[in-house]
This record gives structure tokens, C-alpha cells and sequence, in this order.
């Protein structure tokens, strides 16, 4: 019985699924299509923000960059299409410190996952949706992100706010009292007891009752 009844459940829901689908199908039949007359209508073509293109490096004014070369995009690429170069600098305290040389990034491997956008940890890379990459020949979809002369965007280091603490003195200071515990101990309920008195008859008793009743006859 189960068995027939998970077979009508599976098939009523196979056809509310293809009733569904097909409704979608037909409201699409009766809209009004749209042809985009690309690429005359370059001016007003609107492309969604979410669309992933062009791997790139955002600059500031300054020609400054996030970028930490820290490797963990190139780590989790897939395709393996990402190469950071790093090189080693000596700070002014006397610290080695690793900065990126370059940022290279190969477009015609590229599968647009989004896993190096979303694994950088200080957010120094994003996709735009610049799709017009077409070119003649393959080496030119090898691009250098960091531009030339870029170096790491230093963390402004803000001031810790300054901490005052205020002492008020007060001119009556009441001692400390200890909590007083008390222990109130109540008397055991007096149990009265009352003595069992067993009377025990004795048969000589009952024999003496007899000679005497037997003499009286006799009598």
C-alpha cells in the first residue's frame, strides 16, 4: 500500500513541476522581445554590475594599492592562473618585509569563479564588467594588475583615545558590616510511649476452679 501511494505522490509531483515550467514558457511566448543592436547601441548598453569580466587592481591618487602579496588568491585559483612575484625590503628599523613586484594574471585561463575576490583578505582585487577583451593574439590576455611604481597603501594607524579615571572621595565611609547568619534549632516532638501490660493465665488457675465446682456437687 505505501508503495502505491509514493508512486501517485512522485507522479502528481512530476506534473505540478511541468505545469509550472511550461507556464513560464508561455508567459515568455507572449512577451515583447528585445534585440540588443550591439555594437551600435554602445552608449546606452547596460551591463549588470554582477557580471564577472576583467580581473583588476584598484590604484589611488597616490598610485597606492591593498595588495599584501600574501598568495592566497594565487593558492585557491583553480586553473592556476594568477602569479604573484614578491620581493623582500628592508625597512628603515632594520625589518625584512615582503612587498609585491608583480601581479600577473592570465585571462584566457581564467573561469571567472570569483574564489580569488572572495579569499583575499584585505579585499585588494574585484572583477568589473568590462566585456570587451577580445584580441588577436593570446599573449596580450596576460596582464600585469599593479601598476608600474605601485607600492602597498599604508595602514593609518589611529590614535588610542586617552582613558581618565576619576576617584571621588567621600567623607563618611561606612564600615563593613559581616552578614549575621542565624541558626534557629528546633526541639525533637515529644513521643509518648504507653506500656503494653500482657496478662498471661496460668492453668492452674482454671484447674483449682474445677475441684472446687466438683466438691460443691459432691456436697
Amino acid at each position: 500500500m505505501k508503495s502505491i501511494l509514493k508512486y501517485f505522490s512522485g507522479l502528481f509531483r512530476g506534473i505540478k513541476s511541468l505545469l509550472i515550467g511550461m507556464s513560464v514558457t508561455w508567459k515568455e511566448l507572449w512577451t515583447k522581445k528585445v534585440t540588443q543592436q550591439y555594437p551600435e547601441n554602445r552608449a546606452t548598453l547596460v551591463i549588470s554590475d554582477r557580471f564577472r569580466c576583467e580581473l583588476t587592481m584598484p590604484h589611488d591618487d597616490n598610485n597606492e594599492h591593498a595588495c599584501t602579496a600574501c598568495g592566497i588568491c594565487e593558492m585557491n585559483c583553480p586553473n592556476g592562473t594568477i602569479q604573484v612575484i614578491s620581493e623582500m625590503i628592508e625597512t628603515e628599523d632594520g625589518k625584512k618585509k615582503k612587498i609585491l613586484g608583480k601581479y600577473v594574471w592570465d585571462l584566457g585561463m581564467c573561469t571567472f569563479c570569483n574564489l580569488c575576490v572572495i579569499t583575499c583578505p584585505s579585499d585588494a582585487i574585484k572583477f568589473n564588467n568590462q566585456f570587451e577583451n577580445a584580441v588577436f593574439t593570446r599573449s596580450k590576455l596576460v596582464q600585469q594588475l599593479n601598476h608600474e611604481g605601485s607600492k602597498l597603501r599604508d595602514k593609518k594607524k589611529e590614535p588610542k583615545p586617552e582613558v581618565v579615571i576619576e576617584v571621588k572621595e567621600s567623607s563618611s565611609v561606612e564600615p563593613k558590616t559581616e552578614p549575621v547568619i542565624e541558626v534557629k534549632v528546633s526541639k525533637p516532638a515529644e513521643i509518648e510511649i504507653e506500656p503494653i501490660i500482657e496478662v498471661k493465665t496460668s492453668t492452674s488457675v482454671k484447674e483449682t476452679t474445677t475441684d472446687t465446682k466438683a466438691k460443691t456437687t459432691e456436697k
